[in-house]
Parts: C-alpha cells; structure tokens; sequence
C-alpha cells in the first residue's frame, strides 16, 4: 500500500483520493458508469490496479453489453474515471472506493457521444457559450417507496402475470391478523408528516441521510411522503447540472442499499401501487452568471425575472418532448393523470402545486430564487434530464417565449377543481410515454443546439424505448382486462 501510494499522481487533483487510499487501508477501486436508460453500472479491480494512467489511458470494457451503447462489432470501450467524484463505498464489505467514470471511444481517445455524462458536461458548455448564464443549478426532489415485500411473475404468461406489494405500513393491512396488529398505519394520501408511531420509518430515513453524509452529499431534511405504505422523500441540495446528476445516482445507491441491508426494498417506481400519490421527480431549477443570480426581480410575478419568465416558457412550450427524456417510463404515465397531486396541467403558478411549473414563495431573498418543474420522475437519466430541461429553458430565453402570452398562465387556482369548461382551455402533458416519444421525433431542435444531444442518440433513445418497453407492455395481456372482458 505504501508503494503504491507513493508512486501514485502527485497533483493536487489526486491529493484527496491518495489520502483516503492510504487512510482506510482501501484493498480495492470500483469504477461506475451509467448505461443510457439511467442504471448504474459498475466493475471493481484490486488497489494496486490503480495507477497514473488509468486517468489518461482508462480502463476497458465490453461495450455491447451495455444497453445503448455499442454493437459487438465495435464493442472496445474505456472507462476514465474522474478523482473528484471519490467516496468509499460503505456498502462493499473490503474497504473500497467508488470513482464515477466517463467513457471514451478507443478511437480517437474521444468521449462517447452516447456516454450521459458527456452530454450533461456538453450541456454546462453549451450553456457559457450562449452567454446567457456560467452555471445551471438543478436541485431535484426525489420521492420513492420503501417496502417489506414485492412480488412479480412475468416469465410464465401462461400460468399467470401479476405482482403483489406489501408494507408494514399500508392501510390495507389493518384487518390482518398479524400479531400484534396495532392499527397506527397513514390513511391513502393521508401521509404526509405524521409523527411516530404512524411513521415507522424515521430510522430507516436517518441511516440513509447519515450515509450519504458520509459519503460527502449534503442533506437539508427528510420526511414521509403522502402515501400510505411507506413513501418517502430525502432533500438533498442543489448543485451544477452534471454534479447534481452524480449526486442523484448516489441518492439512489444509497436508499436501495440502506433499504436492502435492513431487510426492505426501495422503489422509485412512479406509481407502484393503484389508488394512492405516485413518486416524482419534482426538479428546481435557476441560472446564475458571475456568481449572480438571474431568476429574481422584485417588481415581477412571483418576483421572477424576464429571464426566468422565458426559461419557463421553454419548459413549457417543449414539455411534450421533454418527458419523453423527463418521465421516460410507461409507468409515468400511471402517476401523470388528473388527481393524486399529478402534475398534468401545463401553466405556471406562484405556490400552486397543481401546476406543471411551480414558483416557491417561502423567501425573498434573490438567492433562492427559483423555479419547479413538476413533471420529470426518476426513472429519468438524470444527466440527460437536467441537461434536456436546460436546453428548453435556454431556449425559451433566446427566443424570448412570454408563457403568459403563449397561453400558460399564470393559473392561481386549484386547477383540478376548476369548472369544465375552463379546464378545457388547460394543455396537458402527455397521456403515454408513446406520446412524448412522438412529441420527441418532432420537437429535438433545441435539443440538439451547440452538438449537446446527436440525432442519432435521440433516435437511438427513442427505439430503445419502444422496442425494449413500450410494444412488450403493449402487447401483454393486463390483469384488469380478464375482469372486464373475460365474460363477453
């Protein structure tokens, strides 16, 4: 180890990584990437195998057997894995780092065009080159589920599909005969902030906030979520887009892991469960240059900027094509219906949470100064998402689109208790993913500015999403269909 240590880069970048090395005794490096749907993936090497090169020259892989990257006829990858990403990774029993990498093309030594990172980091660049903005803060509230039991059988079609949850939690338990059965369960979309006994998970919430704290995340509260069966949500601070994503995925480590390890499963599945609130993404989202920020204006609506009136009509006015990046899931289109807090409406409101974009009003100072995109779920790649949301909002600043002369509010009603005939004058997002993904095809202009998205990634993504997702739900029988049809 101390050879190792020695011989290792001494530059400032290294410095932090060299001295946990040495420190924890660390007797092995794990190195992480991201396929293009949005899964962490990951392949580990003894200590010593890390060396100066590994940072110029990388590390290979297969990449044909990662899903939307390359065919097996031009399958050499390499991964180059970034110091400043390093944390022990507390869920690996021989003490190990994690580094998160980026992938090149062996050809050329260029970054991967299909690699997410790259195009969150094509992103940020893009961004300066306008001149609108240096920096976009992305700060992404991630609600999940956190269950005793899950059961699917897709795989025998013939003898039956179906699944089944089950949480200590869910009020549907409360006529068991477990033993004991003492009755302080959330009612359906009564959830939010009971003390203990109701919520029974506050330990499991506080491991998981404490672990990302020491893996170097900062975390701002925790809390139960609105619905029954254990929904959850962990507030993590916003950062820059592409360390945000990063932080994202580790978010996500964490809490399937923490969850595991205490004989529980974690889901950030949209809508697992009919008849109570799905999990979202909610996003906020400002832009700030020179260390300013320019989302504020005291005389503005919701004391918004020009700027950030126009950064919303972007969102909105590319919102059907951006779920197709956002809510990316056939799933998410179970949780994006009218009711259940859903955020289907697409206008702009200051506090009103039935709108798709959400102004917070809990301060005045211009720092806070943001804006909520409501929609997004995180079965999303989170690099390409925050990348794709700041593409529609500097968009909508370049070509200064007005949202309230473009017909998207601002609403400070509840909208879904409004009358008929006004709720027929609303746009809606989406009604399937199929949907976005069409709205996608014919909407990616402003995705592709300045090179951030290739057309041959988003076709790519689009019939990934199709033939891998959309025809194989599509083309399944449903549980519900036997009970509607099954006597005609």
């Amino acid at each position: 180890m101390v050879e190792l240590v020695n011989s290792f880069m001494a530059t400032d970048k290294t410095k932090q990584l060299k001295d946990i090395i040495s420190k924890k005794k660390i007797k092995y490096v794990d190195y992480k990437f991201i396929d293009v749907p949005g899964t962490w993936q990951h392949k580990t090497h003894p200590i010593a195998e890390l060396t100066d090169d590994i940072f110029t020259e990388g590390t290979g892989f297969d990449g044909s057997s990662i899903r939307g990257f390359q065919g097996i006829e031009d399958s050499d990858m390499l991964l180059i894995p970034d110091a400043d990403s390093v944390f022990v990774d507390p869920f690996i029993a021989e003490p190990t780092i994690s580094l998160t990498c980026d992938v090149l093309d062996p050809s050329g030594m260029k970054p991967y065009d299909r690699d997410p990172r790259h195009i969150a980091a094509k992103a940020e660049a893009y961004l300066k080159s306008t001149g609108i903005a240096d920096t976009s803060y992305m700060g992404p509230e991630l609600e999940f589920f956190i269950f005793d039991d899950v059961q699917f059988d897709v795989l025998t079609p013939y003898k039956g599909m179906g699944y089944s949850i089950n949480s200590s939690e869910g009020i549907w338990n409360s006529n068991q005969n477990s033993s004991p059965n003492l009755g302080h369960r959330p009612r359906f979309k009564e959830g939010y902030f009971p003390v203990p006994p109701t919520d029974t998970q506050v330990d499991i919430r506080n491991e998981m906030v404490g672990t990302m704290m020491d893996m170097g995340m900062r975390i701002e509260l925790h809390h139960h979520e609105v619905a029954t069966a254990g929904q959850a949500e962990i507030g993590m601070r916003f950062d820059s887009l592409k360390k945000i994503a990063d932080k994202t995925m580790m978010y996500k480590y964490v809490v399937k892991n923490v969850a595991r390890r205490n004989g529980k499963t974690a889901t950030f599945m949209p809508k697992p469960m009919f008849g109570d609130n799905g999990s979202g993404m909610h996003t906020h989202q400002s832009l700030w240059k020179g260390g300013k920020p320019l989302f504020f204006d005291k005389d503005g609506y919701g004391l918004l900027s020009k700027t950030a009136l126009y950064y919303i009509g972007g969102l909105l006015t590319h919102a059907h094509s951006l779920l197709g990046l956002c809510s990316p899931s056939t799933n998410s289109y179970k949780r994006l219906v009218p009711g259940y807090e859903a955020p289907v409406n697409l206008v702009f409101s200051s506090r009103n949470r039935s709108a798709a974009v959400r102004i917070p009003m809990y301060s005045d100072d211009p720092r806070t100064k943001r804006i909520e995109f409501r929609p997004p779920d995180a079965t999303c790649n989170p690099y390409l998402a925050f990348a794709a949301m700041m593409m529609a909002g500097v968009d909508g600043i370049k070509n200064k689109i007005d949202p309230t002369k473009a017909g998207f509010g601002p609403i400070n009603k509840n909208i879904y208790h409004l009358p008929e005939d006004e709720k027929a004058k609303i746009k809606s997002v989406p009604g399937s993913l199929d949907q976005a993904l069409t709205a996608l095809e014919n909407d990616q202009d402003y995705l592709t500015k300045g090179g951030v998205f290739s057309e041959d990634f988003l076709q790519g993504w689009i019939s990934y999403k199709r033939e891998a997702e959309i025809d194989p739900v599509r083309i399944r029988t449903h549980p519900y269909e036997m009970y509607l049809y099954y006597d005609a």
